[in-house]
């Protein structure tokens, strides 16, 4: 089989990475302090990642589900602000999302191989990948592929068709992106029934009407059909109740159906490029277990606020070596926070543009246990509540995240 080669190409070379835990984030206070967190969260380079999960995880993932950078060699900002008219985009306000930049073509493939080799390594033997990209690289990952999984291991290819205005006046609007399905092993794991969806109304009609309708094959109309290989689902632009304002967020329906076919209650699903966190929300909905990371911490604060939102079972927040050395949590001034009562903190002052702010009333020094948190509405008034119930007496440590992405952090004391 041909494979696809470059100047640069070269087998990935190992890296000695190191996870440290920087905080256990207990959702609304469930579990605390008690229950051990069973999915992980992760800050840092996904190379690094992957290379330090690779003595604990080789082999045991089950659904990998990959969606990086296209190469669309374009910027993408965050949007951040709240109770904004979605038709006037002048008058948003942005902040740093991630950049899909990069010098040729060269470049773009010399990130995306050695990822999607050790991607291959963790998969599990029943397991799969979903890689998620469009017409800029898809050719080229579908070569890669290919040689990293064999072409036997190629399950599907499978269009994502959507609808949206489209800037393109001399072609047909690109409205698809491609998503390519590589199993582990040809003991795969795909759940039919998980999937099924109803009959289109006029097919129950053709065979209701007309006993050679599917020539002599009559399918079971009550229990639906598993679905084709192109799929349609609306774009979280069109689906406010999703929307975080992170850029290329994908819908929640599109990686369910994704998580149902290829795993069963209890495996474990990773997404290395979790961007907002739509693998980790789904897959803790339907009881799957979960490893997301993201290179900005933008991405992973995004992830932690819709995880919260929803109420999961506790997770880790953990974070390279790299990202540890550059972590800048800022110490903030203990007058801007009061205690009104034993059981609450009370924030005043509203000119921080606070995004997200938690309390750990047990706090030791080195890992935060996130025992109350408060996330801004992503709906209506952009007014984040600014009372946090404790969940103990004085003293207690608390975090905070303003809209622009800074940290800080202040310990009150009696």
């Amino acid at each position: 089989m041909p494979t696809l080669n470059w100047a640069t190409k070269k087998p990935p070379a190992p890296i000695v990475a190191k996870l440290e835990l920087d905080s256990i984030t207990y959702p609304h206070g469930t579990g605390y302090p008690d229950v051990s967190p069973v999915n992980r969260l992760i800050l840092g380079d996904n190379l690094a990642v992957m290379w330090a999960l690779l003595p604990e995880y080789e082999g045991k993932i089950q659904l990998i589900y990959t969606d990086p950078p296209f190469f669309t060699n374009r910027r993408y900002p965050a949007r951040v602000g709240r109770g904004e008219d979605s038709r006037r985009p002048q008058e948003w306000r942005l902040a740093e999302g991630y950049p899909d930049h990069w010098p040729d073509i060269d470049t773009y493939l010399d990130m995306l191989y050695p990822r999607l080799v050790l991607m291959h390594r963790l998969l599990a033997p029943t397991g799969t990948l979903y890689l998620h990209l469009d017409w800029h690289a898809d050719a080229y990952a579908r070569l890669l592929l290919d040689e990293i999984f064999g072409t036997e291991r190629f399950l599907n290819e499978i269009i994502w068709a959507y609808h949206g205005p489209s800037p393109i006046r001399k072609a047909f609007n690109r409205k698809h992106d491609t998503i390519l399905a590589y199993t582990r092993s040809d003991q795969y794991t795909f759940n039919p029934n998980a999937v099924r969806q109803p009959y289109d109304p006029q097919t129950v009609k053709t065979f209701a009407s007309s006993p050679r309708a599917g020539f002599g094959k009559v399918p079971d109309l009550a229990r639906g059909k598993v679905p084709e290989d192109w799929w349609y689902f609306p774009v979280v632009a069109r689906l406010h109740h999703e929307r975080t304002g992170y850029p290329t967020q994908k819908p929640e329906a599109l990686l369910e159906r994704m998580i149902l076919a290829s795993t069963k209650p209890g495996d474990l699903v990773a997404d290395f490029f979790c961007g907002s966190g739509t693998t980790p929300v789904v897959a803790a909905r339907i009881g799957r277990r979960f490893i997301a990371g993201d290179v900005t911490f933008r991405a992973v604060h995004t992830t932690r606020t819709r995880l919260v939102d929803a109420g999961v079972k506790p997770f880790s927040l953990e974070v390279t070596e790299t990202e540890k050395v550059k972590s800048t949590i800022k110490t903030f001034g203990k007058n801007a926070i009061t205690c009104p009562s034993a059981s609450t903190l009370r924030f005043t002052q509203l000119q921080l543009n606070l995004d997200y702010w938690e309390a750990d009333p047990a706090w030791d020094g080195k890992i935060f246990h996130s025992a109350s948190q408060i996330t801004r509405p992503r709906k209506g008034l952009p007014m984040i509540e600014l009372s946090l119930p404790i969940l103990s007496d004085l003293p207690v440590c608390v975090r905070l995240v303003t809209i622009d992405g800074q940290q800080f952090q202040t310990v009150l004391t009696k």
